[in-house]
């Protein structure tokens, strides 16, 4: 029985998730296991709007912040070697990374 690995990764900086998928698809590449990704899901947009005045007089201005979570997905073949090389990796603070064997 072959086991998989799924590799989630979100970040709200999109060139550092970028550069960590790579690294992920480089180990794959270099040990011949079959990987499928990454594959981008929807991106998270959180929009937060606000009076630019805090005490309500004047003109109705406002504010928008936004906050976009950028997702990706892959799934790869998971033998002990190529997942000893995947937990090496540095991962920056901005990236979460969530790994489910199946």
């Amino acid at each position: 029985m072959v086991r998989k690995a799924r590799i989630r990764l979100t970040s709200t900086d999109f060139q550092k998730l970028n550069e960590v998928c790579e690294e992920i698809k480089r180990i794959a590449k270099t040990t011949g296991i079959k990987i499928s990704g990454p594959v981008p899901l929807p991106t998270k947009r959180l929009v937060i709007t606000t009076m630019k005045t805090p005490c309500g007089q004047g003109t109705k201005t406002w504010d928008k912040y936004e906050l976009r979570i950028h997702k990706r997905l892959i799934d790869i073949g998971a033998d002990e070697r190529t997942m000893r090389q995947i937990m090496r990796i540095r991962v920056p603070n901005d990236v979460k990374i969530e790994i489910e064997l199946t």
